[in-house]
């Protein structure tokens, strides 16, 4: 379990995915074991039936941080962002699909994409990713 400053406790059972508590995710200062929060999201009923299961950590209005977890094979579809994206391997090994290009994410490999790159991501193995998305302020899309 996350150890977040003045967040309210989980208690919601058969959680799957994103929570949306009030004032869960927009602490002033958080902090988070990653290791249990995989933890945690590999002992829950959307991993065992569908082989992922995400949870956002961090949720304020131009910024999000999501833990992914993904058994070997998984799939993320193809998506594009109208923000600034960093993926980050936790633990395994992922691949990165973007148009004419593949990129190798084994763990302990960060990537950070523009805008609106169009991509797709694949476990190679059991694999946790850290997702950090950044929308642009007002004043940058104007």
């Amino acid at each position: 379990m996350s150890q977040g400053r003045n967040k309210i406790p989980q208690e919601k059972e058969g959680r799957t995915g994103h929570e949306s508590l009030e004032g869960y995710l927009t602490a002033p200062l958080m902090d988070f074991n990653l290791e249990q929060e995989i933890q945690q999201l590999h002992e829950e009923e959307a991993w065992l039936r569908t082989g992922r299961n995400s949870k956002t950590l961090v949720k304020q209005p131009d910024f999000r941080i999501v833990l992914i977890a993904l058994q070997k094979g998984g799939h993320l579809d193809e998506k594009s962002a109208d923000a600034r994206i960093s993926i980050y391997t936790l633990a395994g090994h992922v691949k990165l699909q973007v148009p004419g290009q593949a990129v190798d994410l084994p763990e302990g490999h960060l990537l950070v994409l523009d805008r609106t790159l169009e991509h797709d991501l694949e476990a190679l193995e059991d694999s946790a990713i850290l997702l950090t998305i950044s929308w642009p302020h007002a004043e940058e899309t104007a």
